[in-house]
């Protein structure tokens, strides 16, 4: 199951300091507004900066934009009421309290998302004001608890019914439109509020060009999971041919990152092509997800998340990448490839206090 996802550029003011709680981003002046850069792979974060906040919360996007993220990935999908809503799973078990509200007790049950028969309490069942009830908590128990108060196209139409036989991707683009976003790739439209749209059901994305121009990514999983909506293999949606056909459609593909370099018991071990085969069709490549822990980190890299950061980008050339430590990534670039030359050179200095000794002279 997998929903449609949206990029949102990060366009903030420098960094805020850090606070318990954060309300949602406000609309900056253009004179407010950081340049947006393309000299090096876009630092996504992923679901915002969930490494330290919980995933999807106005927390998790403020410290992403503190921590220099160019993008903030927030996965979209419905209340049962029809609102949309930013939140990752079709079901609330693993990032929210609702095992807590004995009131919703009754409303645990069983869907079948693609093709596997799954349990929990899922959000098409709840209202809007009913899912404003819950608290969101961290998913992995070793990362940070003490913030815990603070997506599938498919399903979500089988399960949510908007007036008028309207789509959830109806639903999801007239929201975009509703707050500006438009336009197609590096346009002028665009570079005034870039987004990206993405999707790991092609259908969706290809519905969706027919009402916007707004840039798209396909997402892809892992090599044992077909498409949910066309049945696919990954080896035919990552085929030379099928790259081709869905270049018309996106500008980039999503793979999981596993599925670009082999793994074997936790080592990294050969690179497959499809980095170069995806950028001969004109196609960016964001692979996910990069996190700092080390449950997380193939062994190749010695524990070290700046090495895993050095060998994707600068040895497999990718052009993005989906990160839970937005922070890490920024730290990571400004070292290697800072977006301003910074004038701190020994004899840049010294030439600096002579010039200010000679000036005092002259008062």
């Amino acid at each position: 199951f997998l929903p449609l996802i949206v990029l949102l550029l990060i366009t903030g003011p420098a960094a805020r300091p850090p606070r318990p709680y954060y309300p949602l981003p406000s609309r900056d002046t253009e004179d407010n507004k950081l340049p947006f850069q393309t000299s090096r792979p876009y630092n996504i974060a992923h679901r915002g900066s969930n490494g330290e906040f919980p995933e999807e919360t106005a927390a998790a996007y403020m410290r992403a934009i503190e921590e220099g993220a160019d993008f903030i990935e927030a996965d979209i999908l419905s209340s049962k009421n029809g609102v949309l809503i930013c939140f990752h799973d079709v079901t609330l078990d693993d990032t929210t309290t609702v095992a807590d509200f004995k009131q919703f007790a009754n409303r645990k049950t069983t869907y079948e998302v693609q093709g596997v028969n799954t349990t929990g309490w899922f959000t098409v069942d709840f209202t809007f004001e009913e899912l404003k009830l819950l608290q969101m908590k961290q998913r992995f128990p070793f990362r940070d608890q003490q913030y815990n108060e603070m997506k599938n196209p498919i399903f979500i139409n089988q399960q949510v019914k908007w007036p008028g036989g309207k789509r959830y991707e109806d639903k999801f683009v007239e929201t975009l439109q509703k707050y500006g976003y438009k336009g197609s790739y590096m346009s002028k439209e665009w570079l005034k509020q870039p987004a990206f749209i993405q999707s790991f059901a092609p259908t969706s994305l290809i519905y969706i060009t027919n009402q916007t121009d707004l840039p798209k990514i396909f997402l892809i999983d892992d090599v044992t999971i077909p498409t949910q909506d066309t049945n696919q293999s990954y080896w035919e949606i990552t085929s030379d041919s099928y790259l081709d056909y869905i270049k018309e459609y996106v500008v980039g593909i999503g793979p999981w990152k596993d599925t670009i370099v082999l793994v074997a018991e936790n080592y990294l071990t050969m690179a497959t092509n499809l980095v170069a085969r995806a950028h001969a069709c004109n196609l960016q490549v964001h692979p996910y997800t990069y996190r700092n822990e080390n449950n997380f980190l193939h062994f190749n890299f010695h524990q070290d998340p700046y090495q895993e950061y050095d060998y994707w980008i600068n040895q497999i050339g990718v052009d993005g990448l989906f990160t839970d430590f937005t922070g890490s990534l920024h730290e990571f670039q400004e070292w290697a490839t800072p977006l301003y030359s910074k004038d701190d050179s020994a004899s840049e200095l010294l030439h600096k206090i002579a010039s200010m000794i000679q000036s005092n002279k002259g008062v």
